[in-house]
């Protein structure tokens, strides 16, 4: 009895360790993501990492594991979320917007870290260097603040006879939006365009806003580059459309949604970098030899439908300048 009932422990034991020791078990890599938006909202942001980690020979699945944690919105949980990660000992964080990368740094400086940033990472103090990064941190710079003025120029060019222009920003992104409210006002001032702030850090304050936004209506929109417009979206083209208020977005996506315009990185690509830098370092590279890398284009794209129904005729040199006319 006593014989069987010691040997029944052993087979015990021996179900039982590969339940407690998922890491000793683990046959292939895993990349952990880490986003503060909601899974529908980065579900082209995700295609685009897995082609990335396809083009470095890594799929899904069959090489790889992918282990997505979501903020829905509430950045107070990235800190959270991130440790997680870390202890289940993932072999590389790759990270979705500023906010992630930040919490991501914070909870690891063992665990690489890829990063897809609009925001400079030396002035976020993520990276020493552009080309020779150091720490564990690399990834993809898209720009975005660097070419914040422009948008205003563009909406200038737009809509001329304005001498005032409204700017949507999320303060919860404190170092992001003060950069790229400076970068604004600076290039307001440049051409004479009052710059009013409208705060928003959620969809009831985006609504607010444009409830701001809507007593005057002839004054045109520049939306943040921050990743919470991206994610709203929907939100804010059916609300640029029900005030009739001419807008310039970020993100292309945005305006093949029915906004106005928008100017900014391309940003599949740009994840698809961000997969494929991941997909090298769990081939042995080191985050400290791979340089960050830049947005090399950036694309101009309007929508001429919209511009129909808000009366606005689009001069003939921005179409020509456009990379996309949606019509």
């Amino acid at each position: 009895m006593r014989r069987r009932e010691f040997a029944a422990l052993i087979g015990g034991i021996a179900v039982a360790w590969p339940l407690s020791a998922p890491a000793q078990q683990r046959t292939m890599p895993v990349v952990g993501v880490l986003s503060p938006a909601t899974s529908e909202a980065d579900a082209n942001r995700m295609n685009a990492i897995r082609q990335g980690l396809k083009d470095a020979g890594y799929i899904e699945g069959e090489n790889v594991m992918i282990e997505y944690r979501s903020a829905e919105n509430q950045l107070d949980r990235l800190p959270a979320l991130a440790g997680d990660l870390v202890s289940r000992q993932v072999n590389v964080i790759l990270t979705i917007a500023t906010p992630a990368a930040v919490a991501a740094k914070s909870a690891t400086n063992a665990i690489p870290i890829v990063f897809n940033l609009g925001v400079d990472p030396v002035q976020l103090g993520l990276v020493t260097s552009f080309n020779r990064p150091g720490g564990n941190v690399t990834g993809v710079y898209g720009s975005q603040l660097a070419i914040a003025g422009k948008r205003l120029e563009l909406l200038h060019e737009l809509v001329p006879s304005t001498g005032a222009m409204s700017f949507l920003v999320n303060p919860k992104s404190e170092s992001f939006a003060e950069i790229e409210t400076e970068a604004l006002r600076a290039a307001g001032r440049s051409l004479g365009v009052e710059l009013r702030i409208l705060n928003a850090s959620n969809s009831n304050e985006i609504d607010a806003a444009f409830t701001t936004l809507a007593k005057d209506h002839s004054v045109p929109l520049i939306v943040s580059a921050d990743a919470l417009f991206l994610n709203q979206r929907v939100q804010l083209v059916v609300l640029t459309a029900r005030h009739a208020i001419p807008v310039i977005y970020a993100f292309r996506e945005l305006t093949a949604a029915g906004g106005l315009m928008s100017y900014g990185p391309n940003l599949g690509y740009l994840y698809q970098q961000a997969g494929a830098y991941a997909g090298r370092i769990l081939k042995g590279a080191k985050t400290t030899d791979l340089p960050i890398q830049q947005a090399v284009k950036l694309e101009l794209v309007i929508n001429l439908r919209t511009a129909k129904a808000l009366g606005i005729t689009v001069p003939q040199s921005m179409l020509v300048a456009a990379n996309e006319v949606i019509e």
